[in-house]
């Protein structure tokens, strides 16, 4: 079943965050300002259980979606995952589970997530340099401790293992050509972010953000580069190879080349509330649902009706003024 939205977009990905916690305080997502010692995560009630999710999952693969990423906050921070990746996988119509970390709990966990069904693993990380991801983390974490976690991801079959880069003016954009030569013929596939307002707690301008054009002549001047086609429709990262065969990277450019148009993504947060775009400001509740007693069917027909109505393209309409509407924070949806 195939179900569309306004635009004619199809539900095809789901995007399930397990916890609003994390074990960083990444400057751009979790700044300590806001999310401090006293900060108030939510209460193990109040998110949904491994059944509630599970049970979501079916519903939502009877609606056409096929692929889903388990996100946060830190997903891994959240005890036994690989229990609920066993039971995503045994949902009938979901072909592809991937999960988004900053990898420094894989080790010791990636071959269990494997057995369990997980097919692939993107990591993040914003620099290479220890200093600078020390800076960035604003924890203290050493970037090596992330490249074991990558290197346990590809030991147990988790692989290609994509990492991910956000890029931010007077952050990081030192750290664009380092990060490409580090992870050049390793088998490991580079993706470099534009710096996007998700949230409204990480201060985004549009000064701060690296275009995609930069970015790819930043690379392009010292490895020369060859697009790729997408490796299937609605992709959102542009695929470009090594001319030197070293591998490829990938470029996500949210803001100044949208590609809303090919977006097929629905999002879930922790306590149950679905977005259906990355910039929503509101979320339906769905954990109400859940413990109201509605049947399957009910929930399907809510979902249904939910993206059949939706007409989001938030990043072709982006200006300034957009940029400071209130949205759900990064943390809470796992971008």
């Amino acid at each position: 079943m195939t179900t569309r939205d306004a635009l004619h977009r199809p539900l095809r990905d789901l995007r399930i965050s397990v916890t609003d916690r994390c074990n960083f305080r990444c400057v751009y997502c979790m700044p300590k300002e806001m999310f401090g010692s006293d900060h108030t995560f939510l209460p193990r009630a109040e998110i949904l259980s491994f059944e509630e999710i599970a049970r979501l999952a079916r519903v939502f693969a009877g609606l056409g979606v096929n692929k889903l990423r388990i996100t946060g906050g830190e997903p891994l921070v959240r005890h036994d995952m690989e229990e609920l990746v066993g039971m995503l996988a045994a949902v009938e119509g979901i072909e592809d589970i991937t999960l988004t970390t900053n990898a420094t709990l894989l080790p010791g966990k990636a071959e269990a997530l494997r057995d369990a069904g997980l097919n692939r693993i993107t990591v993040s990380l914003d620099a290479i340099d220890d200093a600078v991801f020390r800076r960035i983390n604003d924890v203290g974490y050493p970037v090596e401790r992330v490249l074991e976690g990558i290197q346990a991801a590809a030991e147990a079959g988790l692989g290609p293992v994509k990492v991910n880069m956000v890029v931010k003016r007077g952050m990081n954009e030192d750290q664009i050509l380092p990060m490409a030569r580090h992870f050049r013929d390793t088998g490991h596939i580079l993706r470099f972010i534009e710096f996007m307002d998700v949230g409204n707690s990480n201060g985004w301008r549009m000064d701060d953000v690296v275009t995609a054009a930069q970015i790819r002549d930043t690379l392009d001047a010292e490895w020369p580069l060859e697009p790729l086609d997408p490796n299937y429709p609605g992709e959102v990262a542009s695929r470009y190879r090594f001319a030197d065969g070293a591998g490829e990277v990938g470029i996500i450019s949210s803001v100044t080349e949208p590609f809303c148009s090919t977006c097929s993504r629905v999002r879930l947060s922790a306590q149950g509330e679905l977005y259906t775009c990355l910039f929503g400001g509101q979320g339906h509740d769905l954990r109400a649902l859940l413990r109201g007693g509605a049947p399957d069917g009910e929930i399907g027909e809510f979902l249904k009706a939910l993206w059949s109505g939706r007409a989001d393209r938030y990043s072709e309409l982006r200006t300034e003024e957009t940029a400071a509407r209130p949205k759900v924070e990064m943390s809470h949806i796992g971008g």
